[in-house]
């Protein structure tokens, strides 16, 4: 499993001979003006929920490679009614679905969620994938809750992105917690550095994660690594 960080909350993951785009927030990412999104090739666009930051490049990667969005309900029509993208699957909170990749569960994430336009976003969510090279949970943009403390019922991961910045999400300390919740040590920092308000000290939070015998990754943007 190769995985790409193109900055935010967005990750490329190739699995299952197929490649996975979660929320993609690029262009108007500052700190991610290296990245070409005219490069990024995927079968599978995954959208946790609706603010502009995990949106913002869905429609332009969308159209250029006819990847099928994963998203709730409201999002996936929404594309389709706004955006002429109509190769969409919609899903809701604790359902689960097979693809040729492997099994998303599109879990809960304790957020806000509402189109770039105001509309309605429906419930932010967090995607739980399965699959045959490995279990991974993107989280999404969420606070620490007791609903992850499901998690490890229902799959052993191997990994887990997790939001760190705090002020919009879990910060540090709720992020350990979180770890403990879902029973996985492989962490990987997302959602931290983009703004002001979620701007982190990064051997801080390394030095927290070991002190409680977990790792606490933080990869560049644009660097892949295969786990």
């Amino acid at each position: 499993m190769k995985v790409t960080n193109f900055g935010h909350a967005c990750w490329h993951i190739e699995v299952g001979g197929k490649s996975l785009l979660f929320d993609p927030f690029i262009t108007p990412n500052e700190i991610a003006a290296l990245v070409d999104i005219n490069s990024i090739e995927c079968d599978y666009i995954l959208i946790t929920h609706g603010h502009e930051d995990h949106v913002a490049d869905v429609e332009s990667i969308a159209k250029r490679t006819n990847a099928k969005l994963i998203s709730n309900f409201e999002i996936i029509n929404w594309f389709a009614t706004n955006k002429n993208i109509t190769n969409g699957h919609p899903m809701n909170i604790g359902g689960k679905w097979k693809f040729d990749f492997g099994t998303v569960t599109y879990f809960t994430a304790q957020h806000s969620s509402v189109m770039p336009n105001g509309d309605n976003g429906g419930n932010p969510g967090s995607f739980l994938v399965e699959t045959d090279e490995g279990n991974f949970y993107h989280a999404g943009d969420t606070g620490l809750m007791m609903d992850m403390k499901l998690i490890p019922k229902l799959m052993k991961l191997d990994f887990a992105l997790l939001p760190i910045g705090d002020n919009f999400t879990m910060g540090i300390n709720e992020a350990i917690i979180a770890s403990d919740f879902i029973e996985c040590n492989n962490i990987i920092a997302m959602h931290y550095d983009t703004f002001g308000y979620i701007v982190v000290d990064k051997q801080q939070a390394k030095a927290k994660f070991e002190a409680t015998g977990k790792q606490l990754r933080f990869i560049e943007i644009g660097e892949s690594f295969n786990i």
